[in-house]
Order: structure tokens, then C-alpha cells, then sequence
């Protein structure tokens, strides 16, 4: 059960899981149409905006080649009346000067003003057809100029026109995609893309679903491939995001980079790749696959179309170096047998050198030990020696001892023995 609170009498109300789930569809739907309805209203405006300001553009042009043509026509026919006029001033002051000369003779005067009259009609007639050429060019570059512009009026129509078809087609995959996604998430749409490659195209690959989160953080599914000596080939860790996942407020792409990153590394995959239906808008990640290396190593940013070319891409550059990776792990297995060898040496040069410092400590605790017990026996025979000195001594004290020494300094003892001496004596004479 959800709680659900009345945003006007603040009363909470309980609803059910599909209650729930069918009223946040409601509200995502009107959501979804409003924005496409607003984006069409602003695709239409623009649309307009930009007819009006290239027919504005168009016309502004035409006018002012126009004018810059009429005022070229009419500088140019100032000057040839200019000089139709000079040269008129010019023949009349000849035909004045002939004229003058004719009065002299009427034969030189007919002569003169026959031949006058001819090269100044010839001339007029020279400088008229002159002037209509002049016309003549004016109205084919006028009409040149009309053909020239109505062409470029037509390409901006033809713009315009491929425009709107794009517009149209990019709704219509819209609305297909829409449709299509409608039960499924982004995650079931790209594995079915892959499951219906799998048996053709990618026999030896592993791709599931990340479940390990130890580490607190998952990614969304790991594409693993090995060769048959089990060398990896490739490995590439896959986050997918809807735009129809996220709440009101809407994410970035790079909000979640360094999270991807940081799954990249602890599932110790080589690459990391973003499908995302996210900034829909944004021209930068509509134009294809984007590398965002310069962010976080061997990354890139994709939308759902370009699901299974990102994979091909890697996978193809990937069996190009496969030769030297082969190369690299025999390399590297015999640097693990050197290594081990020479570790197992160490370990056996310590070993007995810890045996042989243990026995020569023994050897020496041992030689310790009867120095120790020689010491002691010396000093029992220096005492025994010693003893033996003063046995002698006192033997020799025993065999110097008297009556007369002993009884020396004591009356008492002296009275006595000398008593039982006199009585010995007086026994001895009976």
C-alpha cells in the first residue's frame, strides 16, 4: 500500500500497487504529451520564424541588387547622354564650320553637308543601338537576377521542406519508440537486442545482469569475451538510463559517469559504456557514439539505437590486438615461473638460514654451557684443593699439640694435669 496526500486538503489517502502504478502512468502520459505538444508549438514557431527571416533575407537582397543595378543603368546613361551631347555640341560646331565653308562653294557645301549628315547619322544610329543594348542587358540582368533568386527562394523551400519531413519522421520514432517500450525497461529492450545477435554474432560472450553489490554500487550488465586458450578479449561494464525513470527533475548524463567509473574499475572491466535516453534535446548526444575518455578513461555515451554498433566497435579493435594480448600473457606466465623459481630459492636460502642460525645458537648456548660447567668444576677443584691445604694445616696444628700448650695461660688446667701426673707416678713406684 502507498500513502498519497491531497495536495489541497492535505489528507492522506491509501492506494494499492496498481492503483499507484496506474495513477503515476496518468501522470507521466500528460507529462510526455504536454512537453511533445510544447516542442512541436516551439518546432512550428521556429519553423516560421525561420520562412519569414530567409523570404526577409531573400527580398533584402534583391532589392538592393535592384537598386545597386538601377543606379549603374542610370549613371550609365547620364554619361552616354553626356556624351551623345558633347559629341552633338561637337558635330554642330563642325556642321557650323562646314556650313561656313559651303558658302564658298555650293559644290564643296553639298558635298560636304551630305557627307556631314551621313557619319552623324551613322553615329546616332551607332550611339542608339548602343543605348538599346544597354536596355537589352539591363532586362536580361533584371531577369537573370529574378531566375537566380526565385531558384534560391525554392532551395530555402526545399530546406524548409526536409526540415519538416524530419521533423515528422523524428516524431514518428517517438512514437514508435514509445510504443515499443510500453511494458518493457530500457535493460529488457537492450538484452533482447543482444539475445537476437547472440547465436550469430557473439557465440563466446558472457552478458547478464551485475548482481554483485559488495561493494555497495552495481552496474546494470557485463559483456565478458574470451578466446579458447581463455584469454579475455574484452570486457565492458553497461549502465542504462530512461528518461521516463527519473522524477520531475530531470538528470544528466554526467551525474552518472563517476559512478560508472567507480564499477568499471571494481568489476575490473576495460570498458564503460552509458546507453541513456537522457537530454533528449541535446544535439551532442543525438549525433551518435560520444567519447567522454577525457572525463574518465575508455568511456562513451550512447543512445539505445547504438547499443549492439558500440559493442561491434570495441569488439572488432579488441581482436585486433588479441595477437599482441596472447603475446603478453605467455610473457607473463613466464615472468609468474621466473618468479616463482627465484621465490622458491629465497624461500629456501631463508629457510636454512633460519635452521643454521637456530643450530649455531644451540652450538653456542651448548659451548656456553660447559665453559660454564668447566668453570664450575675448576672452582669445585680450587676448593677442594683448598680444603686439602687446610687439612694439612690442621694437621699439622693436631700433631704440635701439648699438654703444656694447652693448659699455657690456664692455672686451673695446669693444677690438674700436673695432679694426675704426680698420681701416675706414685702408682707406677708401688
Amino acid at each position: 500500500m502507498n500513502d498519497i496526500i491531497c495536495p489541497h486538503c492535505k489528507k492522506v489517502f491509501k492506494v494499492d500497487e496498481a492503483g499507484f502504478a496506474d495513477i503515476l502512468k496518468q501522470v507521466r502520459d500528460h507529462v510526455f504529451d504536454k512537453e511533445l505538444h510544447e516542442r512541436l508549438e516551439l518546432a512550428e514557431k521556429e519553423k516560421e520564424n525561420a520562412v519569414k527571416l530567409a523570404k526577409a533575407d531573400v527580398e533584402k537582397l534583391m532589392q538592393a541588387d535592384i537598386a545597386k543595378k538601377d543606379k549603374e543603368l542610370i549613371e550609365l546613361k547620364a554619361e552616354k547622354e553626356k556624351e551623345i551631347v558633347e559629341l552633338l555640341a561637337k558635330k554642330e560646331a563642325e556642321i557650323a564650320d562646314m556650313k561656313a565653308k559651303i558658302d564658298k562653294t555650293e559644290v564643296e557645301k553639298k558635298l560636304s553637308v551630305t557627307e556631314a549628315v551621313r557619319t552623324i547619322e551613322k553615329e546616332r544610329d551607332d550611339l542608339a543601338g548602343e543605348l538599346k543594348s544597354k536596355e537589352t542587358e539591363k532586362q536580361l540582368l533584371e531577369k537573370s537576377l529574378q531566375e537566380k533568386y526565385s531558384v534560391e527562394l525554392k532551395t530555402k523551400d526545399d530546406i524548409i521542406k526536409m526540415k519538416d519531413d524530419e521533423i515528422a519522421l523524428r516524431k514518428d520514432m517517438k512514437l514508435k519508440l514509445s510504443t515499443k517500450m510500453v511494458g518493457e525497461t530500457l535493460e529488457q529492450h537492450c538484452e533482447i537486442e543482444f539475445n537476437k545477435l547472440r547465436a550469430t554474432a557473439f557465440q563466446n560472450a558472457y552478458f547478464e545482469k551485475d548482481n554483485d553489490s559488495a561493494s555497495g554500487s552495481k552496474g546494470d550488465y557485463i559483456y565478458r569475451e574470451t578466446d579458447e586458450s581463455g584469454n579475455e578479449i574484452i570486457s565492458i561494464m553497461f549502465e542504462m538510463k530512461n528518461e521516463g525513470d527519473e522524477t520531475a527533475t530531470k538528470k544528466r548524463n554526467e551525474d552518472f559517469l563517476r559512478e560508472l567509473d567507480k564499477d568499471r574499475a571494481e568489476k575490473k572491466c576495460e570498458y564503460a559504456v552509458l546507453v541513456s535516453l537522457l537530454e533528449a534535446e541535446n544535439e551532442l548526444y543525438n549525433t551518435g557514439i560520444i567519447d567522454v575518455s577525457h572525463k574518465h578513461p575508455k568511456m562513451y555515451v550512447v543512445r539505445p539505437q547504438f547499443f549492439i554498433p558500440i559493442i561491434t566497435l570495441l569488439r572488432n579493435a579488441a581482436m585486433n590486438s588479441l595477437k599482441y594480448k596472447a603475446e603478453l600473457a605467455l610473457v607473463k606466465s613466464q615472468n609468474i615461473d621466473i618468479t616463482n623459481f627465484e621465490e622458491n630459492m629465497n624461500n629456501f636460502k631463508e629457510g636454512f638460514a633460519k635452521n643454521y642460525d637456530l643450530a649455531s645458537r644451540k652450538f653456542k648456548s651448548a659451548i656456553e654451557e660447559i665453559d660454564k660447567t668447566i668453570d664450575h668444576l675448576q672452582k669445585t677443584k680450587e676448593s677442594l684443593l683448598s680444603s686439602e691445604n687446610n687439612l694439612r694445616l690442621a694437621n699439622n696444628k693436631a700433631e704440635d699439640l701439648t699438654i703444656k700448650r694447652l693448659t699455657r695461660g690456664n692455672p686451673t688446667m695446669t693444677a690438674k694435669f700436673a695432679e694426675v701426673s704426680d698420681t701416675g707416678k706414685t702408682t707406677k713406684g708401688k
